[in-house]
């Protein structure tokens, strides 16, 4: 005999609100709603179980009475807007995701005997940003032509993000809600965020952007951390928004990338973007942001390079589609700092296995092969 349960109606119809859906789209892939909805048949346990996967809600949330209030741990800051209220649900879980990771770290560094990050929260939002700059090369031993030496923005990106991790911060790059390809995280909503703790600061770099763009959130990103200020983006046409803190930190971006007095000594011999792009290791993108700050182009002519900018990036993401190396991709999504803790709270049995495959998403052979292929 199969169980049958009673649901209350307005959490089935904000299940599906909430999963991002119209009812009547919702229903083309799921029909069986519309007569739980409209009370001819009862749904059974098996069927609320497919339901609740189908709209990524926990099981048990669909017995409630009411829906629960959920809340952005973080300020989430838009573009040209205030300060956001919401988000996907897809930005929204890979957040909860990333917090329930920092948590776990957290507790086990402390009990570990790991210091404090002396850098997290070392400005404030009226700083300097020149100040902040100076501070974050040194901490990361980069400087102030550190991409100069690499031929590519690729193997800068990967410099940088090792000077991150060795200095004790998680990064992780991804575009999609864990593993899961069909929950993808669009670029133009969240380019990144950042968690900020004084024992493991996790930040989060959409992996769907371009690298000069990821380049630009990473380090916007870093001074969120030595603000000591938790945040999400979506720093639309590389465009941050009003908030203070958020100009700060994009004042730091710029010119941890590209210096103002080296950018104007170069421009004085040759204004040419390419040129300077290249002299900097940087994209044609980011020196564009740049001399629009520098007031040598309009921003007219600068939304007209952005635009341009995006729909290259479409071309190259259609002639790369396909596969990749796993393994690799799994690299850039767990951070290879993070999985060396875990494997080490395995080793000491501070850890069981199956906490382990829950917080990476990997599970047996498939975490096992990681481990070994890259600690």
């Amino acid at each position: 005999m199969k169980t049958e349960a009673n649901i209350n109606a307005n959490m089935l119809t904000w299940a599906i609100t909430r999963a991002g859906y119209e009812l009547h789209e919702f229903a083309t892939i799921f029909p069986k709603v519309i007569d739980w909805l409209e009370k001819r048949k009862k749904p059974t346990i098996k069927q609320l179980e497919d339901f609740s996967h189908k709209v990524h809600l926990p099981f048990g949330y669909l017995f409630l009475d009411t829906p629960p209030k959920e809340k952005l741990p973080i300020p989430f800051f838009r573009t040209g807007s205030p300060q956001a209220s919401s988000v996907s649900l897809n930005v929204f879980d890979t957040i909860l995701l990333i917090q329930r990771r920092q948590e776990w770290l957290v507790e086990f560094l402390n009990e570990n005997g790991f210091e404090i990050l002396n850098f997290v929260g070392r400005f404030q939002g009226k700083s300097k940003y020149q100040d902040i700059v100076a501070d974050i090369r040194n901490t990361l031993d980069l400087k102030n032509d550190w991409a100069s030496s690499f031929q590519t923005i690729e193997k800068a990106l990967d410099h940088l993000t090792q000077k991150i991790e060795e200095a004790g911060i998680i990064v992780t790059f991804n575009s999609v809600v864990e593993n899961n390809n069909r929950r993808p995280i669009k670029v133009d909503e969240c380019r990144g965020f950042v968690l900020v703790d004084p024992t493991a600061p996790f930040m989060f770099v959409n992996a769907a952007d371009g690298k000069a763009a990821q380049m630009f959130t990473i380090i916007h990103e870093l001074a969120h951390i030595w603000t000591g200020q938790s945040a999400g983006f979506d720093f639309r046409q590389l465009q941050p928004a009003s908030d203070p803190i958020e100009q700060l930190c994009d004042k730091v971006a710029a010119e941890f990338l590209v210096p103002e007095n080296s950018f104007n000594a170069v421009w004085l011999e040759r204004p040419d973007l390419m040129h300077l792009a290249k002299h900097f290791k940087v994209s044609y993108i980011v020196i564009a942001r740049r001399a629009l700050d520098l007031g040598k182009i309009t921003k007219t002519d600068f939304f007209k390079l952005y635009n341009a900018y995006i729909e290259q990036l479409k071309d190259k993401k259609e002639k790369q589609a396909g596969g990749g190396d796993f393994y690799a991709t799994q690299k850039k999504r767990l951070s290879l700092r993070f999985t060396a803790h875990i494997n080490q709270a395995l080793k000491e049995n501070k850890l069981l296995y199956r906490d382990a495959y829950k917080m990476t998403g990997l599970k047996g052979d498939t975490f096992q092969n990681f481990v070994n292929k890259h600690l």
